[in-house]
Parts: structure tokens; sequence; C-alpha cells
């Protein structure tokens, strides 16, 4: 629930007016308050629990793509890594993925560059463009703004060199993923 801070209720807030921002109403927002899986940037959560959680929200909610980090977590987060970890094992599972393949349902992560590539911006782009990737996202400027103020939504987590991120990073203008 984004408790790192004793902050949980105030972020769930946040998260539903960044989403509400970008066009996902808050019924379809689903924060998971549970004790073994704290939000701290240090701590790996349980792989079966979290397995367990994300396919029961993909099956009652019919999805058919998932996008998630890589096992980089794109800025070595614990629990970003954890997120791939778990989708990882569900996918690997022989039962789980076909499932996966009789749903539909692909995986796709998000590519952790370097910290060069990954505070240059749109310069990055040509970069982004010749590498191997399965998919590449680059956001208009309009887009760009729109992922600025979503971000802004999350006051309690603006810290200093949250700006710098806005500002410089790649991430908020493209994005390249890869199948898993």
């Amino acid at each position: 629930s984004g408790d790192y801070y004793n902050q949980g209720e105030i972020r769930k807030k946040e998260l539903e007016q960044s989403c509400f921002l970008l066009g996902i109403p808050a019924s379809d927002v689903t924060v998971i308050d549970h004790r073994d899986l704290p939000d701290n940037p240090a701590v790996e959560w349980d792989t079966r629990l979290l397995a367990a959680f994300v396919l029961k929200h993909i099956e009652a909610n019919n999805i058919n793509l998932v996008v998630t980090f890589d096992a980089g977590g794109v800025s070595g987060h614990a629990n970003h890594i954890s997120l791939y970890t778990a989708l990882r094992y569900k996918y690997c599972c022989f039962e789980i993925f076909l499932f996966f393949l009789c749903l539909g349902c692909h995986v796709l992560l998000l590519e952790s560059v370097n910290l060069f590539r990954k505070y240059i911006s749109i310069l990055d782009v040509p970069l982004s463009c010749l590498l191997p990737r399965d998919a590449l996202f680059i956001l208009t400027e309009e887009e760009a703004e729109q992922a600025r103020r979503a971000m802004r939504c999350h006051r309690s987590q603006l810290l200093w060199f949250r700006h710098i991120y806005m500002l410089f990073s790649r991430y908020m203008m493209i994005n390249s993923l890869r199948l898993l």
C-alpha cells in the first residue's frame, strides 16, 4: 500500500489521482496491503505469494497484457525486481505457462538501462531504435506532459531527485520492452 514512510493512505489517494489523470478509473486500481509484501526498496517479496496475487488479478480481470519491470527493476528497487521474479516464476511454471497461453496473456518487461542512458532523455531515441527490443514507445510532448502531471500527483514521493528524474529520464519519454 506504499506504507514505507507510514504514508499508505496518502499514497493510495495519490495513486488514484495519478491513474485518473491517465484515464484509469479508481475502480480499476487494486492496492494490495499485505504484511508479507511491505513497501520497502530493500525488501524482496515472497515470490509465490506475489505470483498468486498477480495471477488472481489477471484471471479476475481478463487481462491479456502485463507490463512490468525486468530483472534490474529500472532502479534496482527490490520490490520492482520482485514483480519480475513473480511473473517469471508463474510464467515458467509449466501449467501456468499453458494458462497464460490459453488466456492469450503476454508479459512485457520494461528494459533497465545504464545510468548514462537513463538520464539523456530524448537523446536516447537513436540508440533505442537501433537496439533489439519487442516494443518501443516514444511519447509525444503532450503525452510526456501528461506523464509529468501524473507523477506530480505523487507529492509524498517527490523528493529532489525525482524532479531531476522527471526532467531528464528517458523513461518519461522512451520505453523499450521485451517479451518474457
